[in-house]
């Protein structure tokens, strides 16, 4: 029976020119992003500039996690204690969690089977909670009608951020990523599409708020030290007013992010070729339904989902339990409780979050997989060849508990 022995998990090394820079950083000891030589530009505001640059938008901030990045975004642009703030019921819990920690009440809104958000619910639950943010999170990499979602937003008077975490690299019809909101907001944890660990970027166009954000970070009044901000004017009549809610990058994770910026568009390749195999050989398997992809959508396939409708828990249970045997990681959506990064709405009991009917049935059928850059094409053919043999013994055979593992048919 063939079995994968890859690592959903590896992910490949830092480039050889981030290793000689961070080394460059540790030999000469200016780790701080504010402590720098005479006439040196710390490597924290040459990676600004050139994320900046690469989508496009006027300012840009980097700071420790993404998780940060979206926090700094809410208090940035007034967002406080009471606060509701719209968001998906499907994303993960750094999203939620950022929303909490300036005191801001989430409000979820239902997702499609194309697990994105739903149009119709925004507007409903927008009117009914008097929001005035939206939190939208790109989910695992699923962008919706940007377009459309702009001129829904500018009707209901509400502000977008995005949570472009699984998204960098992503467009609609052309239009980056992060570039339809407000501001947009960017992870650099190790899954994500460019890797130090943790870290994480703001963007905007709007000089006020990237002030703002600037000023909260923890600029110590040295942000004219920064290269994609706005200029020193903009800060003096805020600087007195904004705390400090420190959380800025550091140099050497800077350095280790610079050249991999310059890979991104290569990564997103290798993604498309690695999401096109396994999408193949998954297509038309019975029972198990793949989640289209628009034409407009330039996506990053770094994960990859698909839709299990009408199954039953102890038949979700059994395949997740058999392709596991066979050395395939599945994640699941609709699992009872919280599983490492995988949780759901319902999770997060300190949103006290109203049950979403429609989001509940495509979570409980949702699977989802991590797709590194360190498989190839081959490896996801081989994947695909087991999930999709696994599937159709499992609803052969039924929930038999006895039946949980390949071999005991």
């Amino acid at each position: 029976m063939e079995r994968f022995t890859g690592s959903f998990t590896q992910q490949e090394p830092i480039p050889e020119d981030g290793i000689e820079a961070a080394i460059a950083v540790l030999r000469h000891g200016r780790l701080h992003r504010y402590n720098t030589a005479p006439d040196e530009i710390a490597e924290t505001a040459l990676l600004e500039q050139e994320f900046a640059a690469l989508t496009g938008a006027k300012y840009c901030l980097a700071v420790a996690s993404g998780g940060y990045a979206m926090g700094c975004a809410l208090r940035a642009i007034g967002v406080g204690h009471g606060d509701p703030v719209l968001s998906n019921a499907f994303t993960l819990a750094p999203v939620p969690g950022a929303i909490a920690s300036v005191g801001a009440v989430p409000v979820f809104v239902e997702v499609t089977e194309d697990l994105t958000l739903d149009f119709d619910d925004l507007a409903v639950k927008a009117r009914a909670s008097g929001a005035r943010v939206l939190m939208l999170s790109h989910m695992r990499g699923h962008l919706c009608d940007m377009e459309a979602l702009q001129a829904l937003c500018c009707d209901l008077g509400i502000t977008m951020i995005e949570d472009c975490a699984h998204t960098m690299g992503a467009a609609w019809n052309g239009v980056p990523s992060g570039r339809h909101g407000l501001i947009g907001c960017y992870s650099m944890q190790t899954y994500k599409h460019v890797n130090a660990g943790e870290g994480g970027f703001l963007i905007s166009d709007d000089p006020q708020v990237m002030a703002r954000a600037i000023l909260l970070s923890g600029s110590y009044m040295l942000y004219a030290r920064h290269r994609a901000a706005p200029p020193p004017e903009v800060f003096e009549a805020i600087r007195l007013d904004v705390p400090n809610v420190s959380g800025r990058m550091d140099n050497l994770r800077a350095a280790i992010l610079r050249p991999q910026l310059r890979l991104l568009g290569d990564r997103v390749a290798r993604w498309a070729a690695l999401y096109r195999s396994l999408e193949a050989g998954l297509t038309a398997t019975p029972g198990l339904h793949l989640v289209p992809r628009p034409a407009q959508e330039t996506y990053v396939g770094s994960s990859f989902q698909f839709l299990l409708p009408g199954w039953s828990s102890a038949l979700v249970t059994a395949l997740v339990a058999r392709c596991a045997a066979r050395g395939v990681e599945l994640k699941w959506f609709g699992a009872e409780q919280p599983i490492a990064f995988t949780s759901r709405y319902d999770h997060w009991r300190y949103a006290n979050p109203a049950p979403l009917p429609r989001t509940d049935r495509i979570l409980a059928g949702l699977i989802d997989l991590r797709l590194p850059l360190t498989f190839t094409p081959d490896d996801t053919g081989q994947i695909a060849r087991i999930i999709r043999a696994e599937v159709l013994a499992v609803q052969q055979q039924g929930a038999d508990p006895a039946l949980a593992l390949p071999g005991a048919d």
